[in-house]
């Protein structure tokens, strides 16, 4: 057999690749897949860029019996807004588990993680059966605007709400929100408070590290899915949130209790639901009470996008 020529795929034909529904349906497949222990999916490697604040996560995973295995980088790098770039950015490397050898290096600059992030969240908002008109976005960077574009996936939505640290990015990712999202209003909050007391489904997808929602500001009712926090000491929520919360989910338990908002209320583990076992157990829980959802993104949802993106390439 003759070595396999490498393919590269640029952001264009991933863009082309994906279909939202269909990126929402193959995590909800990842997250059950790992739930079962089909998976190896070590912990992330994380590198500190110390003199620029820069950020770069490792992952990886491979599912026993599958034709890939997946490595990925993604960096987030601050200092990239003065210069007028993405402050993310990344690749994905899809290789043959029979040989080992490259089949596709996805240059994605990291939308592949972006969207495999808000496909998460908006699986789970579906798992739980939400039917929320109005939603709130803390944060307003790239994933704030594609989990306002995931959510109107599971959710028929009418509002969303945003607040960001900063008013003209938030009055620009405000305006890209309604181009996208037709016939949905979307506002500009104040401030982290006033998007809770509006909006009963909340994502928080900042670089925090300390908390932006606390007890006090949550309707009865409320689910967090909490996405930023994804390296030691990052911190989107009031640890009394997740302590209070009828039901707490996790993409990965030990990963979320090193990384994640579980960090800050590590006995809550011990009740802590992964979502794939959510998605298959039937849980119940309380829907008048509060639900939380810890994300710190898992290898295992980055080799399904990567394999999902190269079955769907132009060819």
């Amino acid at each position: 057999m003759g070595r396999l020529k490498m393919q590269i795929l640029k952001l264009d034909e991933i863009r082309t690749a994906i279909q939202f529904g269909e990126a929402i349906d193959r995590m909800r497949a990842a997250l059950i897949a790992q739930a079962r222990g089909e998976c190896d999916t070590p912990m992330p490697m994380h590198l500190d860029i110390a003199p620029v604040a820069g950020e770069v996560h490792i992952k990886s995973s491979y599912r026993r019996g599958g034709k890939c295995f997946a490595l990925k980088i993604a960096s987030t790098f601050p200092g990239n807004i003065a210069r007028g770039l993405s402050t993310g950015n990344g690749m994905m490397l899809l290789c043959s588990a029979e040989t080992g050898e490259p089949l596709a290096l996805l240059a994605d600059e990291g939308h592949l993680t972006d969207v495999r992030t808000a496909a998460v969240a908006a699986m789970v908002a579906k798992a739980l059966k939400r039917d929320d008109e109005a939603i709130g976005i803390l944060g307003t960077g790239v994933q704030g605007r594609l989990q306002a574009r995931m959510h109107a996936e599971v959710l028929d939505l009418r509002q969303v709400w945003i607040w960001g640290r900063t008013a003209g990015r938030a009055a620009q990712c405000a305006a890209d929100l309604r181009r996208l999202l037709t016939g949905v209003e979307v506002v500009v909050a104040a401030s982290p408070g006033e998007v809770a007391r509006h909006a009963k489904l909340l994502i928080t997808a900042t670089a925090s590290r300390e908390p932006l929602l606390h007890a006090a500001d949550i309707q009865r009712g409320t689910h967090i899915s909490a996405v930023g926090s994804d390296s030691p000491g990052k911190q989107e929520l009031d640890p009394l949130i997740v302590r209070r919360a009828a039901l707490v989910l996790a993409d990965s338990i030990a990963q979320c209790e090193k990384l994640g908002e579980l960090q800050h209320a590590r006995e809550q583990t011990l009740r802590a639901l992964e979502i794939g076992a959510f998605c298959e157990s039937g849980a119940r829980w309380d829907s008048r009470q509060n639900t939380v959802c810890d994300l710190t993104g898992l290898g295992v949802e980055d080799l399904y996008i990567a394999e999902y993106c190269y079955e769907n390439r132009k060819v």
